[in-house]
């Protein structure tokens, strides 16, 4: 067990940063892990990692953006994804671009099926759920045991397949999600991913997936 999941927080301590900083309830969990309990350097912990700002940005309209490509592999692989943003003006950026180049780069080393974890579907939990209440009974465990193993076994199946979730192939220490809150920080505006869509050669299936609601991060309370 690492030194940050050791780590007993209180939740009202959680919520407190929540409030403080406007950052999502998960990420200020981990703030406080790794600050150890401390609430002044759990808010630095956030600042440094672009939340504190921008998930107070997180409710605005992205209706601006660009479309960008990445073909990896000598060609073998492809990615089209729209990035969105609030203005033509940060769409132009350096920073954006940058932004959009590394995330369709993301996009096609690690192959996500959704965007964010509000889209995966009803029916494709309960399809996960079932293979894991399998692989734990038929290795003897306990019903109750197996239950209580699900939001665990669910939390990776959301880092594996979820974009937003996902450590970031160039900096395993970020989430995608984080390294856009570090943009939405740096320039200003909310920014999100729209939707993809990644091809392979030989494989007759694609993977598309579109955002709900576009937002880098969950609404600001």
């Amino acid at each position: 067990m690492s030194t940050t999941e050791a780590v007993k927080i209180d939740a009202k301590l959680v919520k407190e940063l929540r409030e403080k900083s406007g950052a999502p309830m998960g990420d200020c969990l981990k703030a406080l892990q790794e600050a150890k309990g401390d609430m002044e350097q759990a808010f630095v912990v956030l600042r440094k990692r672009g939340m504190a700002s921008a998930a107070k940005k997180a409710s605005r309209s992205t209706n601006e953006g660009a479309v960008g490509t990445y073909i990896h592999a000598g060609g073998k692989i492809g990615v089209l994804l729209e990035l969105n943003c609030e203005s033509d003006f940060v769409a132009r950026t350096e920073d954006f671009q940058e932004l959009l180049k590394d995330i369709a780069m993301h996009i096609a080393a690690v192959d996500p099926r959704y965007v964010a974890k509000d889209e995966v579907t009803e029916a494709d939990l309960e399809r996960e759920k079932d293979i894991y209440r399998a692989q734990g009974a038929a290795s003897g465990k306990p019903a109750e045991i197996i239950e209580k193993m699900l939001t665990g076994k669910l939390s990776k199946f959301y880092e594996e397949f979820c974009l937003l979730e996902q450590p970031f192939i160039k900096e395993s220490s970020l989430t995608i999600g984080q390294l856009i809150s570090q943009k939405v920080a740096k320039l200003g505006e909310n920014i999100s991913v729209r939707r993809f869509a990644r091809f392979k050669i030989g494989d007759p299936s694609f993977s598309v997936a579109s955002a709900k609601v576009q937002s880098s991060e969950e609404p600001a309370a």
